[in-house]
């Protein structure tokens, strides 16, 4: 079980402000990334893969569409085991304390800033590249078609991640989303691991636990 203190400083009053992770400028900046950065680059590359899906291949179109989908229902279940399983790792080792405060743990303390709510692009278009070298070694052409559809879940996660942290919820069935992340944030950071979607947490028993 993690425990609040373990996963960032939520008893900060306010969890406004942000923290300082080089003292060199250059790669001090290199750590932040406007959230519109990395989900254009995701829509470019996931229209370029439908292109030559499309173009290059002999998959038949409804096939195409069935493994896009797939492709969204693949990023929601990583999503949900790397938020659970690698952000939320026990950090009972000193290398694995800075990787896990590095790498979410400053976002437990600064859920406010805007500018870190997603990887810079370096890192971002790196991982469109293995995902595509992984897709394509298990799959094949398909992955041209299953690769958009990641894209499209990840962009949708970075999306709900960033509105949820810089906007009030909605009066609708969307305000969900705000409520479980509210929880998991300044609540019970062993709940609600899904973001863009509640669907793991409720096949794996992560949901928030409705008060009497």
């Amino acid at each position: 079980m993690t425990t609040l203190k373990k996963i960032g400083r939520l008893d900060r009053p306010d969890n406004n402000g942000t923290a300082q992770m080089f003292q060199n400028p250059l790669m001090e900046k290199l750590t932040r990334t406007h959230i519109s950065i990395p989900i254009i680059m995701y829509f470019i590359v996931a229209s370029v893969s439908l292109y030559y899906a499309y173009t290059a291949t002999e998959i038949k179109v409804l096939y195409g569409i069935t493994v896009f989908i797939l492709g969204i229902f693949g990023f929601t279940l990583l999503e949900y085991v790397m938020h659970r399983y690698l952000f939320h790792m026990e950090p009972d080792t000193p290398i694995k304390d800075k990787i896990q405060y590095s790498v979410h743990g400053i976002h437990h303390d600064y859920p406010k800033d805007k500018d870190r709510l997603t990887m810079p692009p370096f890192v971002s278009m790196a991982y469109a590249v293995i995902f595509y070298a992984v897709f394509t070694l298990i799959m094949g052409d398909y992955a041209l078609y299953f690769l958009p559809g990641f894209m499209v879940g990840y962009s949708a996660y970075l999306g709900v991640h960033f509105v949820v942290h810089a906007y009030q919820p909605p009066k609708n069935f969307l305000k969900v989303l705000w409520v479980n992340h509210a929880i998991h944030h300044y609540k019970d950071p062993d709940v609600a691991y899904g973001v863009s979607s509640p669907l793991w947490d409720y096949i794996l028993g992560t949901m928030p636990k409705k008060e009497k």
